[in-house]
């Protein structure tokens, strides 16, 4: 009897560890359960705040291009205003030109060209009457004329090329 006595203290100790083992078990299944559901949560909530951030920046980039292209088209107006505006003295540069003695031209380009401006000189002289030219190189210093038949020269060189 003694026996049988400490086989069922043996089991109900081993079972009461059981069921000890068992609770904890069960207890940690719940904490884990918990800690994934805060996790989850805590995921679930960055993800929306982080796509809340995307979807911002994306306005905000969206909004800079759209600017980004409006000023490109404003300057893009400015430039063919400017434009207007560079061949419109241009043309009456020449024709004032055209009309002046080659002599007074030459003295007038010589001084510009020594005050560093040969390629305001060279823009009008483009805009002149091939004679006209003929008639002024004759007058220009050996130095001015020869940069400006070197420029006239390179000029034709790169627009005839096709």
């Amino acid at each position: 009897m003694a026996k049988i006595f400490f086989i069922s203290c043996f089991f109900t100790i081993l079972l009461f560890g059981a069921e000890q083992n068992s609770s904890n078990f069960i207890k940690q299944k719940i904490e884990i359960r918990e800690l994934k559901k805060e996790l989850n949560d805590f995921y679930n909530k960055k993800e929306t705040e982080y796509k809340q951030r995307k979807k911002e920046l994306e306005d905000l980039l969206s909004k800079i291009e759209k600017e980004k292209q409006e000023i490109k088209k404003i300057k893009d107006d400015n430039q063919v205003i400017l434009q207007d505006i560079k061949g419109e003295v241009q043309s009456k540069t020449a024709k004032i030109y055209n009309n002046m003695k080659p002599k007074v031209s030459a003295e007038i380009f010589n001084k510009m060209i020594d005050e560093g401006n040969i390629q305001d000189v060279f823009d009008i002289i483009l805009k002149l009457k091939e004679k006209k030219v003929t008639l002024i190189m004759k007058f220009l210093s050996v130095k001015n004329a020869s940069q400006l038949t070197l420029m006239i020269k390179d000029y034709t060189k790169n627009n005839t090329k096709g």
